[in-house]
């Protein structure tokens, strides 16, 4: 099984971050292909990141369908561009929001994220709603820590989170704490021993989603809205962004 885990931004040392953490629970015999596009933002931090950062994403995705690649990870806690992705590949594809939201809701009854700065709450608020976790997300938390300082050795990115954690834990009353970046990948485990309770990153949980639904001959549902893209030019400088006429090494039984 090959599952491709994609870094939507351009920083290769948290690219290489998540692919360890994706590999840590990597089931013998599967493959992770950890990647990050040449083009777009350095880190992914509002709206217009995510808007930018999903072209870059959807290339990865036609490669990996070229590639015969089983299943994808999207490997920002935005989820950009997860319907898009749905539409252009055969395999499943998760969002670490998603995975991380739903796996939090099967150990606790009520959850916290922790996220870095509070100009994104918005969106992680949008996708609980969306993923139907209101019920189950207590708070939304940020550290108003930039996403690049998790990759700064010397910052004290480590001891705000674990704050917040405890802090959420506490006053939220949450039985378990999602991690709300993939820059976050490599604290779930120190954080959970100083805290005491559940903490979810959502980079390991989809990787071992993704194994699941791969394993159970599960792909994307080509019925309906996340059916290919209807083939038509695109004009302009985007026309070299035009639905690709799909390539697979393999298909399954949706393709």
């Amino acid at each position: 099984m090959r599952i491709k885990v994609i870094n939507p931004n351009t920083t290769a040392s948290m690219t290489a971050k998540i692919g360890e953490a994706a590999r840590s629970v990597a089931a013998p015999g599967t493959e992770i292909i950890a990647v990050n596009p040449e083009n777009g933002p350095v880190s992914i931090e509002g709206h217009y990141d995510e808007a930018v950062s999903g072209m870059a994403l959807l290339e990865e995705i036609y490669r990996g369908e070229a590639e015969g690649v089983d299943g994808y990870v999207i490997a920002c806690f935005g989820d950009p561009g997860l319907l898009a992705a749905r539409e252009v590949a055969t395999g499943p594809v998760l969002g670490i929001a998603e995975a991380a939201m739903h796996a939090a809701s099967f150990i606790a009854t009520g959850f916290s994220v922790v996220t870095t700065l509070g100009r994104t709450k918005i969106i992680a608020e949008h996708l609980a709603h969306a993923y139907g976790m209101d019920h189950f997300c207590r708070a939304i938390r940020a550290c108003e820590l930039e996403v690049l300082a998790l990759e700064d050795e010397g910052s004290d990115a480590r001891r705000i989170i674990t704050e917040e954690c405890l802090r959420a834990r506490d006053e939220d009353g949450s039985g378990a704490i999602v991690l709300g970046c993939g820059g976050m990948a490599d604290l779930a485990k120190a954080i959970e021993a100083d805290i005491g309770i559940p903490v979810i990153d959502g980079v390991t949980i989809a990787t071992k989603m993704v194994e699941a639904l791969v394993g159970c001959g599960l792909g994307t549902s080509k019925h309906g809205d996340l059916a290919y893209p209807l083939p038509k030019p695109y004009a302009g400088a985007f026309a070299g962004y035009a639905p690709k006429p799909r390539v697979r090494i393999h298909e399954t039984k949706y393709a």
